[in-house]
């Protein structure tokens, strides 16, 4: 399973203001860990940064990493979302994807991660 400290940040240039960052992955694959068949997504991550931004060189190597793992589209999609609202604490995560077409099906999964959602903990101020 990929490794959430693949995932590189770096400082919010305007922590002082709400702003959202997306960012589209356009070749996201893993396998079918019922076929053993590649499964094919676009991924966007869509985010309204705290503290961190996601470095995105840290992000391709991280969802590189989901290659070759046996995976529901439901995992995946909910493994980025807790591993990047851990890495980043934004004020507000959405990750959607998008899977091809396959046996006639098309799905989207999208997960939301904000911080009151969250287990309680001390947050970095």
């Amino acid at each position: 399973m990929p490794d959430a400290k693949l995932l590189e940040t770096f400082p919010n240039p305007a922590p002082q203001r709400d702003f959202v960052i997306a960012h589209t992955h356009h070749e996201f694959t893993s396998v079918c860990p019922m076929t053993g068949h590649p499964d094919f997504a676009t991924i966007t991550v869509r985010y309204t940064p705290e503290k961190t931004c996601v470095e995105l060189k840290s992000l391709k190597i991280y969802f590189h990493a989901f290659r070759n793992e046996g995976i529901f589209f439901e995992a995946v999609t909910n493994k980025i979302c807790d591993d990047l609202g851990a890495a980043l604490l934004p004020r507000r995560l959405e990750i959607v994807s998008e899977w091809k077409a396959r046996g006639g099906f098309t799905s989207v999964v999208t997960a939301v991660w904000t911080p009151k959602a969250q287990p309680a903990r001390k947050r970095a101020r």
